[in-house]
């Protein structure tokens, strides 16, 4: 860099808009780029890790810039295509870069200050007067400065902040802040024999020589058993890991004496906790004539499109067709992004990944350690990982010769992000990030949003499509079990109608695996008192407490409130308490009493929280050691297992009539890919939906799986009430403690909205659906922007100054409003 940039803007991790100018010292001005991590001081005490978005030498007029405190990096860590892109999100969703670079980088890139209580130089603990608590401490910080924890360990208490406060009037003690760098590399401890020892003739000396130490003999002939080095004296260059040595039952004492007295050395070593990247021969896989043709469509379509839609029905091989494009791009030395809506999807398909590409390939999700992820972070920015597979967050990755994008299951909500800011949808940010770098996106799914497919009709997508399974595989049949008629004839037991435990026992007498689906985690809905009609509330929320009897406790699945269940109505004393709705957990108890021989396993939030949960649970799955899999929507996606034939769909009516306008098109979804589970080989599957009323026109397409015939009904409803994809869809959240202030909140925004933009395009403002979350009362305004004829980047700038002269007035300078740009 140039020394007449004499000052740089900085994105800080906060949710305050725009950049904040630093003066750049002549110490640092050969080193700091644009991507650059630096310290700096902001407000009175507060220390953040910012990036650097440009320099320039500019000098503020109308206040003196602090100084940098440091610059972290030799070389930027986030690379111009993703200041571009962390730009570009920030505007369109309407939030901070400072939100944007801290929903991008892992948490351990992100140095952060810790305030720490240090001894005032001037005063002598032996002297000073004070208490016996007091003086303990002036003590303990006469050798170190200490964390809050550390002062609480001290003191005894959970909360030391009163005795602090005594000290600092006191004027004993300073509290000041220090930056603690979060990522740790990982290092191992090597040993080997001291070069000294490997001499011609001095193995064999030092082997008689312990003779007389037989411990510390075994030590030396267990490492020689694993390390060749009479035969390769080069190998006890790299020695071996001290770990492995100890765990062949010798003394780690004996060890220890040998390491003291020279005889061995020991090392540390930085090693990657994502294993060495082997090149490796890509395998092959063989593509059926119509997957060849898709592809060879796919290619051409990228000439003409940058993205393509791959609309292919559950089971006809899509995946094949996204490994054998990797392979050309990978070949061709560009990188690939391949995105998966799910955790739960990406245990299966690393599976199938590794047997195609070996490890030489990365994987980006949130059950990842954060120094885990920072591993990864630095292979893709290094070239090592030329192919990523990962859930939405991978879209911030530092790429930068990237060249095809993969959005599988396209459709899916998991690609939204809801909270905190910035509320981004992954495959609308993945198509923008993709024409940053000039690449291409291929979308695929068998069920695709309305909106994707309006795009592909519009031929603003390409369109390419596969209609016959793949293989020998056959489409699964569709019943209906009426649940209304079977309840009349009590015949229902428990949740389950007798077609659904017929075909269940069925699947079970012929060896073959059932799918059970409800879209609901917990064991009950809510619980209810038949005496008073009591119904146990969150605190916090306005919404009823769920059941979980796995802990015998009544959870809130907004905040996370929980309570133990109780035994008697805590309003009228009552002991008739009774569940509504039910959960997973209840079909789980359900389904092991109806068949008791069967193994029955559960998989849904409560039951995957662990790294590995999802693996342990697919992997038992597929290996045939569960007979019964009970769970939400985590089944539904993508999942390939061979010996399915059967699946059970709950609580469908709830899913279709569900108060939104896009649960036609969600029940279909989720009915058409949880369905896709059964059959995937050459056997029959079918699939059995329980429901009140068999004949509502939903289900009866969803049977006919006519995705064309489905689009053109819902469309038309879209285009009726004025709803995407006809229309731009921009959420306002009001919310406050008070209810009257998030109100009124509400109602001066909305005055603003009708003077300028008129009524017609605002629906609002109305208490949601769920009035109140984490103890702040909720009010909403819905706006639709027609797509033509208005600019939509100005309408968002107007709508922050609203909130900004909003903002300025006392009456509302603590509520908080939250933009959610196309929300799903």
């Amino acid at each position: 860099m140039s020394k007449e940039f004499q000052y740089c803007e900085v994105i800080l991790p906060l949710p305050l808009r725009g950049t904040f100018t630093y003066a750049i010292q002549n110490e640092f001005r050969l080193q700091i780029q644009p991507g650059s991590r630096v310290i700096v001081s902001f407000g009175k005490k507060k220390i953040y890790t910012g990036i650097v978005l440009s320099t320039h030498s500019n000098s503020p007029t109308e206040y003196q810039p602090k100084e940098l405190l440091d610059v972290l990096d030799d070389q930027p860590i986030v690379n111009d295509q993703q200041l571009k892109f962390f730009q570009w999100m920030a505007r369109y969703y309407m939030c901070s870069l400072g939100e944007v670079s801290n929903a991008a980088l892992p948490a351990a890139l992100k140095l952060s200050s810790e305030t720490f209580v240090g001894l005032n130089p001037e005063i002598d603990p032996d002297e000073a007067s004070a208490s016996d608590r007091e003086w303990e401490l002036l003590r303990s910080l006469k050798t170190n400065d200490l964390t809050m924890k550390d002062v609480g360990e001290v003191l005894g208490l959970k909360q030391p902040q009163r005795v602090l406060k005594q000290l600092s009037e006191k004027g004993f003690i300073d509290l000041f802040e220090k930056v603690k760098d979060k990522y740790q590399p990982k290092k191992v401890k090597r040993v080997r024999i001291s070069p000294a020892f490997m001499e011609e003739g001095m193995l064999e000396g030092l082997l008689n020589e312990l003779e007389n130490t037989p411990k510390q003999q075994d030590v030396l002939l267990a490492y020689l058993r694993d390390v060749p080095v009479l035969d390769d004296p080069v190998a006890n260059e790299k020695g071996i890991l001290k770990s492995q040595l100890v765990a062949q039952d010798i003394s780690p004492s004996s060890l220890k004496t040998l390491i003291k007295n020279e005889i061995f050395e020991e090392w540390e070593e930085t090693v990657s906790r994502l294993g060495n990247i082997h090149p490796s021969i890509p395998g092959s896989v063989a593509l059926s004539q119509e997957q060849q043709l898709a592809k060879k469509e796919i290619l051409a379509s990228f000439e003409s499109h940058h993205t393509t839609l791959l609309h292919g029905i559950t089971g006809s091989g899509k995946t094949e067709i996204f490994i054998e494009l990797i392979k050309e791009q990978i070949e061709a030395g560009k990188q690939v992004l391949y995105l998966l809506p799910e955790i739960a999807l990406t245990t299966q398909i690393i599976a199938r990944l590794h047997k195609i590409f070996g490890d030489s390939f990365g994987v980006y999700h949130s059950r990842y350690s954060d120094n885990e992820r920072v591993e990864v972070w630095q292979k893709v920015l290094k070239k090592e990982y030329q192919f990523v597979v990962g859930v939405r967050s991978a879209v911030f990755l530092p790429f930068s010769e990237l060249g095809l994008i993969i959005v599988d299951e396209e459709h899916e909500p998991s690609y939204k992000q809801f909270e905190p800011a910035p509320r981004y949808h992954a495959r609308d940010s993945a198509i923008y990030l993709a024409t940053i770098h000039k690449a291409n996106v291929l979308l695929g799914t068998a069920t695709p949003a309305l909106e994707t497919y309006q795009n592909a009709l519009d031929e603003k997508y390409g369109l390419v499509e596969l209609t016959s399974r793949y293989g020998e595989a056959y489409h699964p049949k569709m019943e209906f079990a009426n649940v209304a008629r079977e309840r009349k004839q009590r015949k229902l037991k428990g949740n389950f109608t007798s077609v659904l435990v017929d075909a269940i026992q069925e699947s079970l007498d012929k060896k073959e695996q059932v799918i059970l689906f409800q879209n609901r985690r917990g064991y009950a809905s809510y619980i209810t008192c038949d005496n008073c009609g009591t119904i146990p509330k969150c605190p916090n929320c306005a919404v009823s407490l769920t059941y979980h009897q796995y802990n015998n406790k009544l959870v809130c699945h907004y905040c996370g409130y929980n309570q133990s269940m109780y035994a008697d109505c805590l309003h009228c004393g009552s002991q008739e308490l009774r569940n509504v709705g039910y959960g997973t957990e209840e079909l789980e108890e359900e389904i092991k009493l109806l068949f008791p021989q069967a193994i029955v396993q559960r998989m849904d939030l409560d039951t995957t929280r662990s790294k590995y949960g999802y693996q342990r649970i697919i992997e038992e799955f597929e290996e045939g050691n569960i007979d019964i899999l009970v769970g939400t929507q985590m089944v539904s996606k993508g999942l390939d297992f061979d010996r399915v034939n059967l699946v059970g769909i709950f609580d469908t009516d709830r899913m279709i009539h569900f108060p939104d306008f896009r649960s036609h098109e969600r029940a279909y979804h989720l009915i058409t890919q949880v369905s896709g589970r059964a059959g995937r080989k050459s056997k029959n599957g079918k699939v059995i939906v329980q429901t009140n009323d068999p004949d509502q026109e939903l289900l009866q397409r969803a049977r006919n799986d006519n995705y064309r015939a489905f689009y053109q009904w819902e469309i038309n409803e879209r285009e009726r009430f004025h709803y995407p994809p006809f229309t731009r869809i921009i959420n306002i959240t009001f919310k406050h403690r008070e209810k009257h202030i998030s109100f009124q909140a509400a109602n001066f925004f909305a005055a603003d909205i009708r003077k300028n933009l008129g009524d017609q395009r605002m629906v609002g403002p109305v208490e949601p659906l769920i009035g109140k979350i984490r103890n702040m009362y909720l009010h909403e305004i819905t706006l639709k922007i027609e797509k033509q004829g208005i600019n939509l980047p100005r309408v968002k700038e107007y709508l922050l100054s609203v909130e900004q002269m909003m903002k300025q007035m006392p009456a509302f300078k603590s509520a908080s409003v939250v933009f959610d740009v196309d929300p799903i």
